[in-house]
């Protein structure tokens, strides 16, 4: 029996991050034990909008935000939403968000976001080799489109991207529906991102994901960690249903939720939701990749069920209950964006809970205390595209190798 075989490692959370860890942990022949209470992909990584979003290497933290979040806030049918009651609770939170739009910190957060971004799609090629994973996950670009954008913010926007590695192309109107017929007129121009994929279905890319996890002998219990302790060299988990498991070592995953399970071990983490949304249409080849509106702030992404309209954000914890009208509003701005859908139907609405934390960043490494209970959440957009490099990562430091990035950016203590 290896050493990895003899190590007991405890993954908490299913959802895409907790079960491309599972998988990967279980490749390099550790025992591992998958625990959520919720089901598998229960939560965000089952409503996502399917978007491997490599091309997206800025924080949100972004001054040229500033100027815009009047309109985003006042507009019913806009991109932000702040629930009233929540506004006061939320406040540390956005002003922690709004020191990270400093220049210098700003860009160590781009190049931060970035590092992981280009090594994204790769690590998913190495993790799931050998399945039938391409008729899941196609790499066929995805378009940033613009209806009244001034020209030279969309140059300014193109360069930018250009400057940090990102492959895109400046599409006029005729060169847009050349590749996209169905783009409405009042789109006048786009940006075309080349390396980008996107999946016809998350929760069944997450189901493949768990179905080779369990294949290769790996186990989940469908039970609702409430506790880590880490008295002694191997962490104890602590379920609802009274039991204690030991381990060698303990991965948390658990994405919105993960605060709880951290303030715990004695680390506060400024971790809030972004509420985000999602509308299915039952329409069928009208797009052939992910389309995003730069001033709608929305993408519509063509799924095996139909057009997923989704985005948004809403802040109003993670229990408030969902607001249908954030999700049926998405239709009215498709319309706008697309042509031939003006009788479509919304078939489903679903919301999802996006772990966010003000500098944009996810936590990716060890307790400062204990190398033996890791951490992966708080990918905010970014779940599903970098699922699989945080995998890679997490693993390395399990099997005390040296990551393939310097991980000092995703400390849980950085804050």
């Amino acid at each position: 029996m290896t050493k990895q075989q003899q190590k007991k490692i405890a993954v908490i959370g299913a959802g895409i991050i907790g079960l491309c860890v599972a998988k990967q942990l279980r490749d390099k022949g550790y025992q591992v034990s998958l625990f959520d209470n919720e089901g598998i992909a229960q939560r965000c990584s089952k409503g996502n909008a399917g978007h491997f979003a490599t091309e997206q290497v800025f924080p949100l933290a972004n001054k040229k935000l500033i100027p815009k979040l009047p309109s985003m806030l006042f507009n019913p049918r806009g991109a932000l939403s702040i629930k009233p009651s929540y506004a006061l609770k939320m406040l540390p939170w956005f002003c922690r968000f709004l020191l990270n739009m400093r220049t210098k910190t700003f860009k160590a957060h781009t190049q931060a976001i970035r590092a992981l971004n280009e090594l994204a799609l790769p690590a998913y090629e190495a993790l799931l080799a050998g399945s039938n994973y391409k008729s899941l996950l196609t790499k066929n670009g995805s378009l940033l489109t613009f209806e009244h954008t001034k020209k030279r913010d969309i140059k300014k926007m193109y360069l930018d991207f250009k400057a940090h590695n990102v492959s895109v192309t400046w599409l006029d109107k005729k060169a847009l529906r050349q590749l996209e017929p169905n783009i409405s007129d009042s789109v006048t121009e786009a940006l075309f991102f080349h390396d980008v994929g996107h999946t016809i279905d998350p929760y069944s890319l997450c189901m493949l994901i768990f179905n080779l996890y369990k294949e290769q002998g790996g186990e989940y219990k469908q039970e609702n960690v409430t506790d880590i302790t880490s008295r002694s060299s191997e962490p104890i988990v602590y379920t609802t249903l009274g039991q204690a498991h030991s381990f060698d070592k303990v991965v948390v995953c658990t994405g919105a939720w993960s605060k709880p399970l951290a303030k715990k071990l004695g680390l506060n983490v400024p971790l809030d939701t972004e509420r985000g949304y999602h509308a299915m249409i039952d329409m069928h080849d009208i797009l052939s990749r992910p389309v995003a509106s730069a001033e709608r702030q929305f993408i519509i992404t063509p799924m095996q069920q139909g057009l997923r309209l989704a985005g948004t954000v809403e802040f109003a914890g993670l229990d408030a209950p969902k607001r249908v009208s954030r999700a049926m509003m998405l239709l009215d701005h498709a319309k706008n964006l697309i042509t031939n859908i003006e009788h479509g139907q919304i078939s489903q609405t679903w919301m999802g809970c996006r772990p966010s934390l003000p500098d944009s960043l996810p936590v990716i490494g060890t307790a400062p205390d204990n190398k033996n209970i890791l951490f992966a959440f708080g990918h905010q957009h970014l779940g599903l595209t970098q699922g699989a490099i945080t995998a890679k990562l997490i693993a390395q430091l399990c099997q005390d190798e040296q990551p393939s990035l310097d991980l000092t950016p995703y400390r849980i203590d950085r804050f």
